[in-house]
């Protein structure tokens, strides 16, 4: 038996102190990915973070890498300028050890390292992100070893609204969006479309005189509806095109130490979603029947030191699940669900290049299981199994298990989940071919077991929240697939740490978040795992005005010391280097001038602080942009 880690979670959410002290009562926020069916966050086992709306906007982040920096367990690693590649990883894991969903359609790309590309992520037409902490296969399959994002674009309602919003800034950047939107019960729409560009800087960071800049251009079409012709019938659309144009610099191989050099490097990228799914409940909402088609297909066209490269990769999903309630009030079990799926999935790669071609596919049809249980005394348990029938790796069982209790008159929680993950190898690691990069078709799945343990206390009278978690997570086999080739690294990889965070309602008008988040990852050998920061923390200060028709955010994150591996000789040897910890501060207004008419304005790294989240590749100095947005009801 592997001993459940002991912790202390604290944690509430300023709607309960806000309806204790206004009289009302407030409904519990119900998270979509914690369990198969949405449930209750005070029902939710696992480790969750919700980010609103009004979160996103408050800080005006054009990226939203940049808003993920203020989550805990989250480390972000983007070199260059936004735009740029960004990886996420949860609580130390890879960053393709995170599954990414945009409105239930999965999009990590299989044609490169099998994860989502953040640097093609705005932060715009995003409503709602949940971030799932720890191994989650049992509800998700392989690329959930060590976490998920699901992100929830905005929706229709209303009349019918014209917006519009347009902004200038340094280093020659401008971005213009414009949404429609509208619906009502039977019906509801959005389309929004936007555009950016930026001269950027130079990536390259070599303390010399690079003066190349770098720059970024991307378009984004994003439309979402929503059809309810019955109360027991519901249809949904996703769809989401995005082109983009990265410049970058390259780090080529030769003799000596190898490090990023200023040329002319760049990366055309295309990504195309589409998600269709119907709901039909039956006997009175008590069993529901849902099915998925889900498809995501992503192209790029590099040039890497005048060398071209193609890269294709597509995801296409087929689902269907069944949920069925019940109830026994007379019994100590008061709510209860089961819930099946099935799902087909097909990861296609094809990428050519002067080093070689390659066209693979790999299928995956998935069976899970979930029984969900509430009872009278605030006690929630949730229960998941899944199995895995790979045509290309070996087949797998993952298992989940998740349990809360609330402590009614102390205003506390405690919860916790234990569960097994497994990342299977991308196709690239596996055929692929690059220069100096050999393939190894006898790589082994990646599989791990993790758990955390804690409490979350609701402290009303002074309105602040706590939240303190603990986790652990034993990885076997984990990939190194930097250098010359990818291989299974010896023995088990250990990744444990601490996640802090607090909120306070300070006044009506001044709010307090901040989060800390320890890790400890390290090899079988007690090497640091690379670029996986020891020390995270961000603090944030929101402050409204004039009648809430202004708003003033501050944001401070820290990022402490970190090792990256510093290559030589063709890429043959290695060297760890440590990156030296920094501090960004960004600064966020906005004031509504009148009814539908707004101006905003943000300053990021206003310290002007020089950084390096991957080495030898610069990160951006002070920049400003300054903006308007307007909406039009007709």
């Amino acid at each position: 038996m592997y001993p459940l880690a002991l912790a202390l979670f604290w944690n509430i959410a300023h709607v309960h102190s806000q309806g204790a002290r206004d009289g009302t009562v407030t409904l519990p926020e119900i998270v979509i990915i914690g369990t198969k069916i949405p449930a209750p966050a005070d029902q939710i086992g696992s480790s969750v973070s919700i980010v609103s709306e009004e979160q996103i906007g408050r800080s005006q982040a054009k990226a939203l890498a940049d808003v993920l920096r203020e989550i805990p367990g989250i480390a972000v690693s983007r070199p260059g300028p936004v735009g740029a590649y960004t990886q996420i990883r949860i609580r130390g894991s890879e960053g393709n050890h995170a599954l990414v969903i945009i409105d239930g359609v999965e999009i990590n790309d299989p044609s490169g390292n099998t994860e989502f590309d953040f640097g093609n992520m705005p932060a715009s037409d995003v409503s709602r992100i949940e971030i799932l902490r720890g191994p989650q296969s049992a509800l998700y399959g392989s690329d959930a070893l060590g976490g998920v994002i699901n992100i929830i674009t905005k929706k229709g309602e209303g009349p019918p609204t014209l917006g519009f919003q347009a902004e200038l800034g340094t280093q020659r950047t401008a971005l213009l969006s414009t949404h429609l939107k509208g619906g009502d019960e039977k019906l509801n729409y959005y389309f929004g479309v936007s555009g950016s560009s930026t001269d950027g800087f130079s990536v390259a960071n070599t303390n010399s005189t690079a003066s190349e800049r770098d720059g970024n251009k991307y378009q984004n079409f994003n439309t979402k509806l929503g059809l309810k012709p019955t109360k027991d019938l519901e249809f949904k659309l996703y769809g989401r095109f995005h082109k983009s144009t990265q410049e970058t610099d390259d780090q080529p191989a030769v003799a000596g130490k190898i490090f990023t050099v200023d040329n002319d490097d760049k990366t055309q990228t295309q990504q195309r979603t589409i998600g269709i799914s119907t709901k039909y409940s039956a006997l009175e909402g008590a069993w529901e029947h849902i099915g998925k088609i889900a498809y995501n297909d992503d192209r790029s066209e590099s040039t890497v030191s005048g060398s071209p490269y193609k890269a294709n990769g597509s995801r296409s999903n087929f689902s269907y699940q069944t949920n069925y309630y019940w109830a026994t009030p007379e019994l100590f079990l008061a709510d209860q669900s089961l819930s099946f799926l099935i799902e087909k999935e097909r990861d296609f790669q094809d990428t050519s290049s002067i080093y070689g071609k390659s066209n693979l596919a790999a299928t995956t049809t998935g069976y899970s299981s979930e029984y969900r249980a509430s009872t009278k005394n605030g006690f929630s348990v949730s229960l998941g199994a899944r199995y895995d029938d790979n045509d290309l790796f070996q087949n797998r069982y993952a298992f989940r298990s998740a349990a809360a209790y609330k402590i009614t008159d102390k205003d506390m929680r405690v919860h916790g989940s234990i569960g097994t993950g497994a990342k299977n190898p991308t196709l690239f690691e596996l055929y692929g071919f690059g220069p100096n990069f050999t393939p190894n078709s006898d790589l082994k799945t990646e599989t791990s077991i993790g758990w955390d343990l804690g409490i979350e206390k609701n402290f009303p009278n002074n309105q602040t929240m706590f939240n303190a978690t603990y986790f652990k997570n034993l990885i076997t086999d984990l990939i190194n697939g930097a250098g010359t080739t990818a291989i299974n690294t010896d023995g088990t990889s250990v990744i444990q740490g601490l996640e802090l965070s607090i909120e306070k309602r300070i006044s009506d008008v001044l709010n307090l978040r901040g989060q800390y988040t320890f890790t400890m990852g390290q090899d079988s050998n007690r090497t640091q795992l690379t670029r996986r920061p020891k020390h995270i923390a961000s603090l944030n200060l929101n402050y409204q005005f004039s009648e809430n028709r202004g708003n003033f955010n501050i944001g401070i994150d820290y990022t402490g010391t970190q090792t990256d591996t510093e290559f030589s000789q063709y890429f043959a040897e290695s060297n760890r280097i440590r990156l030296s910890p920094f501090l960004l501060m960004n600064v966020a207004a906005s004031f509504v001038v009148w009814n539908n008419f707004s101006i905003y304005g943000r300053i990021e790294n206003i310290l002007d602080t020089s950084y390096e989240e991957a080495l030898s590749f610069g990160g951006p100095g002070i920049s400003g942009t300054f903006g308007i947005r307007t909406t039009t009801n007709f």
